[in-house]
């Protein structure tokens, strides 16, 4: 469905790790009138991509955790999260997607199969992130893994049986969208449902 959008004003606020972008604009509604004039921000952080890693053999995951600045106030502070990362300019999302697992679990992932892409916080967040499944082995794991030192990454990789990881996403101890996404893929994709 195309619609209108007339933007009016565009200016960029802030631009350091994130751009903040202010945009005033006017949208055709479902009964084709134009919207009143609005302003609305965009959180640009470029995209991202996760990697769901399993070991079918081990039937086990490789998860993530770190800190995470804006789940401290309101908790936990510390997430267990896929593998993840943000995608640079110009960069092919598989590309991303080897060269993040390799730095943030120290495996070599040979194949991904692509989940889904989702924008996280649409409201007001431009980021999309690309969800690949990827299958590891123990003679896959070449790295230290852990995170890039220079970006102050402190990441605990953790392998967590299957079963115990879709309990974990169930009962809410796992709070992180990208990591529920790609767990409850697996779910499904155990079921046969995919």
């Amino acid at each position: 469905m195309n619609k209108t959008v007339r933007i009016i004003q565009r200016r960029e606020l802030f631009k350091k790790f994130f751009r903040i972008e202010e945009v005033t604009l006017r949208h055709e509604l479902y009964n084709g009138s134009m919207s009143a004039e609005m302003t609305r921000l965009i959180l640009d952080r470029g995209d991202s991509v996760a990697m769901l890693l399993c070991d079918p053999e081990k039937q086990t995951l490789l998860l993530c955790e770190q800190f995470r600045i804006p789940t401290y106030d309101k908790g936990p502070g510390w997430l267990l999260e896929l593998p993840a990362g943000t995608l640079e300019q110009g960069e092919d999302a598989e590309e991303c997607a080897r060269r993040e697992a390799m730095e943030e679990t120290g495996y070599s992932v040979k194949s991904f199969r692509r989940i889904t892409s989702v924008y996280l916080s649409p409201g007001g967040s431009s980021e999309r992130i690309h969800i690949f499944y990827g299958e590891v082995s123990m003679s896959d794991r070449l790295g230290a893994g852990g995170g890039v030192l220079s970006e102050n990454e402190d990441i605990r990789l953790i392998s967590m049986p299957m079963a115990e990881a879709i309990a974990k996403a169930r009962d809410g101890q796992i709070q992180d969208a990208k990591t529920l996404i790609g767990i409850q893929w697996l779910e499904l994709k155990a079921a046969g449902a995919q």
